[in-house]
């Protein structure tokens, strides 16, 4: 177990004195400021690193990640992370990023009881129950399952469009919405096609007039 927690600090050792060789002035370059393009919103899942799956470097995507990718309009943790990208960063694309097989929609499939979490996973189980005609006419439970991963992505584009952040911005700059699956067996991003990118994208109940 020790050997375990100190392979991790020689492994930055060796990362940074990487990149110095590489470029002096890097870490000198990174500390100054960051100007990221992106919002990622992934799933904690250790599986799914957004800079390696997307090749980018530190400083190119502000990361928030909870378990199943969830923008849940009473977070305020995750609320605080999309006002600094929107208002300070300035960030041009916000991703919902989501997985297949991923634990927390498979947990929310079924009945057992799994202490706290339930809580959370009660906002998928909402997916589920909105889509259920079309999620119980799949058979195949791991199909069913991606499908759920795929539709709660969809939902979760949905809710950060209801956001006043995200409508404020949108009177002012572009700000576009895009909702992925990541593929752990394959490696490879799927883009749903569902961006959302203007208020007129969002059913007008959900709408702030006066912003």
């Amino acid at each position: 177990m020790e050997t375990t927690y100190k392979k991790l600090l020689q492994n930055n050792a060796d990362w940074a004195a990487q990149k110095l060789e590489m470029n002096p002035d890097y870490f000198k370059n990174l500390s100054l400021k960051q100007s990221p393009e992106f919002l990622w919103v992934g799933c904690s899942d250790s599986r799914v690193p957004a800079n390696e799956i997307t090749g980018t470097d530190p400083g190119e995507i502000f990361v928030h990640r909870n378990i199943a990718n969830m923008v849940v309009n009473t977070d305020l943790n995750f609320l605080s992370v999309l006002q600094y990208a929107v208002e300070v960063l300035h960030v041009k694309h916000i991703i919902v990023c989501g997985h297949y097989g991923c634990g927390g929609v498979i947990a929310a499939m079924g009945n057992n009881n799994n202490g706290l979490v339930d809580k959370w996973l009660r906002n998928i189980k909402e997916v589920y129950e909105k889509n259920h005609v079309e999620l119980e006419a799949i058979r195949d439970t791991k199909q069913r399952g991606d499908r759920l991963v795929e539709l709660n992505v969809m939902a979760q584009v949905h809710n950060l469009a209801k956001t006043s952040i995200v409508q404020k911005a949108w009177k002012n700059r572009s700000l576009k919405i895009h909702g992925w699956v990541y593929g752990l067996d394959t490696g490879r991003v799927r883009d749903l096609d569902v961006m959302m990118h203007e208020i007129d994208d969002l059913e007008p109940i959900f709408r702030y007039n006066n912003l």
